[in-house]
């Protein structure tokens, strides 16, 4: 079973990175891969259970499902539903701790999931590179501009 661990410092206090990373619908405003995203039923963004749909800039669309949230320990954990990528069972958990040199913000994202043995290392590599490396660029860039 894959374990993706990833982790970056953002040059950025902790409550600023939360207040965008929180969002599970605000993906699609920071993320290059990601073009739209919508919440089933018109739920809220931070309701455990919500469902979110969304459709990759490549055209593969997806659902992902909250499966925790915690203001107070800035992190969350979901689940992938439904996706063209031969990947499943697959659960992330994201969580921002601050950096007290700087005012800083340590994210950690990480991911279990299970893929058939052919597609392991290209699936490896497309979700620690192409999601949470990009990701993590992607929301460098998007505080710089918001500051």
């Amino acid at each position: 079973m894959p374990h993706i661990v990833k982790s970056t410092i953002l040059d950025a206090p902790t409550d600023a990175a939360w207040s965008v990373l929180r969002d599970f619908n605000g993906h699609d405003r920071w993320h290059p891969a990601v073009a739209t995203s919508s919440i089933e039923r018109a739920q809220p963004s931070d309701k455990i259970g919500c469902v979110r749909r969304f459709i990759l800039k490549d055209g593969a669309e997806l659902r992902e499902q909250l499966l925790a949230l915690s203001d107070l320990e800035q992190s969350f954990s979901y689940c992938l539903l439904d996706t063209p990528i031969p990947m499943f069972n697959y659960v992330a958990h994201v969580r921002l701790l601050p950096v007290t040199d700087g005012d800083r913000t340590f994210w950690h994202w990480e991911s279990r999931f299970t893929t058939k043995p052919q597609d392991r290392d290209r699936i490896i590599h497309m979700v620690a590179e192409d999601i949470y490396q990009a990701g993590f660029e992607a929301i460098r860039r998007h505080l710089k501009e918001a500051a």
